[in-house]
């Protein structure tokens, strides 16, 4: 689909590489934040709060969290609580029309 994307695997949550992610954001203009975890309070929160503060006039688009759902969940449900490679898929494709 045209399509190319920074893939950035944070090692570390503290400290986390910040300089990365905002030269990522500085040059493509947008930030996608996917983690299992549930989306409120979960790190994506601290990554996009923490990029929208430091990038917010290079952003083209609102940042994008793809994270699991703020409820527990039985173990069979897992592929429908926590993020797939067609849920990130859908989000960035969603991220570059916007």
């Amino acid at each position: 689909e045209g399509i190319s994307c920074e893939l950035i695997d944070l090692k570390t949550l503290i400290p986390w590489d910040k300089e990365t992610v905002e030269a990522s954001v500085n040059k493509t203009g947008r930030l996608l934040v996917s983690h299992e975890a549930p989306i409120t309070g979960g790190f994506g929160a601290e990554v996009s709060a923490s990029i929208v503060e430091r990038c917010f006039s290079r952003l083209e688009a609102p940042v994008a969290r793809i994270c699991g759902l703020d409820t527990p969940f039985p173990l069979v449900f897992e592929p429908f609580y926590v993020p797939t490679k067609n849920k990130i898929l859908d989000a960035i494709k969603s991220t570059v029309k916007y």
